[in-house]
């Protein structure tokens, strides 16, 4: 299995842009990178995957108070009211005896009055059997949601279509300092679970992602001899397990790589880390336009592209200088900084491409994994055959009118590796002076390392001027 994250621990070795443009296994293509319009919203979510691991048994991440606990450091105080999502990804991997492992979410009322947490989407999926990594080809569209590879990349699909899976309640009803699990999921062992859910609460909880594994049980042989032996069978653990969990359990061990702190010099060795905690930013939306408060996107001159970088991390910013990681509102001491890969945000971004030239042209926009690099908004860098690990690995929106006005939604698996360009999501013949709208619709998908760029390209072709 791959691991999660596993190349956004620390940061990629990236060679000199005089030596790849000088090698003959590199394209350095010639084009301005922009700065992406908008910003992440500030809907908290409740962020949860360090350690990735899990090996034993304890509190993953607890928003609770530290009052009363034995493990004060195993908590947050960091209650959670109006609308949050939650995001989880783990991998069990028990460091003895091979039993299933349970992830448990605990949800407490701290107050005199009944609350009610309305669960508006939720999704989740195991890898095995649910969402086993294959290989599949660069760009699959996929209409009914069944081209996936790995829970990360299932899970983003079903989000963005709108899917909610019925493992998980509509709401739960919280009375004055009541306990509840708003799920109980297993994880077999060598296996992985990656969770993502909408919730509006009325009312400040606090939330704990545990682990537990599975309790034996012991019972008679079926023919009712006591003098044979017993039969071994598990149970998944109780709501007052998952309590005395919550007050006398310590955080999982071991942890992860802490990150490289953040007045350190943020070179090739950077240490990210991985996320437990609180981030602020659930959405990204934009509208793509030549200056703020216009209505125009004019597509490039013939031959010639602009992009937007994705995902953008401290080291990784094409020059732009923008970080688009969300910030962390609680976090433990050996976890990121911030939410480095904005894991299950969701990209809304809308393109007006307006062709202001004297002749009919065609643009394409598509989605592409350059190498990544800090200092340079004038080009971007690509490998002429990528190959090794996968970059990014999941599904795009693509929506747009045609000339009649008749909406197209379209549903692409993409499959990237580091310094691919990409194909094209969509390509679209433009009059002098036509304007079309095209909207871009993704959640960033687990299991992917950031950044991307989002690139608008005129092609190339000579149509001859419009009459």
């Amino acid at each position: 299995m791959l691991s999660f994250l596993s190349s956004l621990i620390v940061a990629q070795t990236i060679y000199p842009l005089t030596f790849r443009e000088a090698s003959p296994d590199f394209i350095a293509q010639p084009q301005e990178v922009r700065t992406l319009p908008g910003k992440l919203n500030d809907v908290l979510v409740f962020n949860s995957n360090s350690p990735e691991v899990i090996e034993t048994e304890g509190i993953l991440l607890s928003t609770f108070p530290s009052s009363g606990k034995r493990f004060s450091n195993a908590h947050l105080n960091k209650p959670l009211k109006g609308r949050f999502d939650v995001f989880t990804h783990h991998i069990s991997r028990p460091a003895y005896a091979q039993r299933t492992l349970y992830q448990g979410l605990l949800v407490h009322n701290p107050t005199s009055q009944t609350i009610i947490i309305k669960v508006l989407q939720g999704a989740s999926y195991r890898t095995s059997p649910d969402a086993p990594f294959i290989n599949l080809p660069s760009l699959v569209e996929d209409p009914s949601g069944q081209v996936f590879s790995g829970p990360g990349s299932r899970l983003m699909s079903d989000i963005l279509r709108g899917v909610n899976h019925n493992k998980f309640p509509t709401r739960i009803i919280l009375r004055p300092s009541e306990s509840r699990m708003l799920f109980t999921l297993p994880i077999s062992p060598s296996n992985g679970r990656s969770t993502f859910m909408r919730l509006y609460s009325n009312g400040p909880v606090y939330m704990a992602n545990l682990a537990l594994y599975e309790v034996p049980r012991f019972e008679i042989s079926q023919d009712g001899d006591k003098n044979k032996p017993k039969k071994t069978v598990y149970r998944k653990p109780t709501l007052n397990e998952w309590r005395y969990l919550i007050t006398t359990g310590k955080l999982v061990t071991p942890r992860d790589l802490p990150p490289t702190p953040m007045d350190q010099d943020l070179g090739e060795n950077t240490i990210y880390g991985r996320v437990a905690g609180i981030s602020v930013g659930s959405e990204w939306v934009a509208r793509l336009t030549d200056q703020p408060n216009k209505i125009h996107l004019s597509i490039p001159q013939r031959g010639k592209a602009f992009s937007y970088p994705l995902s953008t991390v401290t080291t990784g910013t094409h020059g732009t200088k923008q970080i688009q990681s969300a910030p962390m509102v609680v976090r433990y001491p050996d976890t990121a900084y911030r939410a480095h890969g904005n894991y299950g945000v969701h990209y809304n971004l809308i393109l007006p491409v307006t062709n202001k030239s004297s002749e009919r042209q065609t643009v394409e926009i598509s989605l592409q994994t350059p190498f990544k690099q800090n200092e340079h908004a004038d080009r971007l860098v690509f490998a002429y055959r990528p190959q090794g690990q996968v970059f990014f690995r999941g599904t795009v929106k693509v929506a747009y009118a045609t000339r009649n006005g008749q909406l197209q939604e379209r549903y692409f698996h993409l499959v990237q590796r580091r310094g691919q360009q990409g194909d094209a999501l969509v390509r679209i013949n433009l009059e002098p002076g036509e304007r079309r709208e095209v909207e871009v619709d993704f959640l960033y998908p687990p299991d992917a390392t950031p950044p991307q760029v989002l690139t608008v390209r005129t092609l190339n072709l000579f149509y001859g001027k419009s009459r």
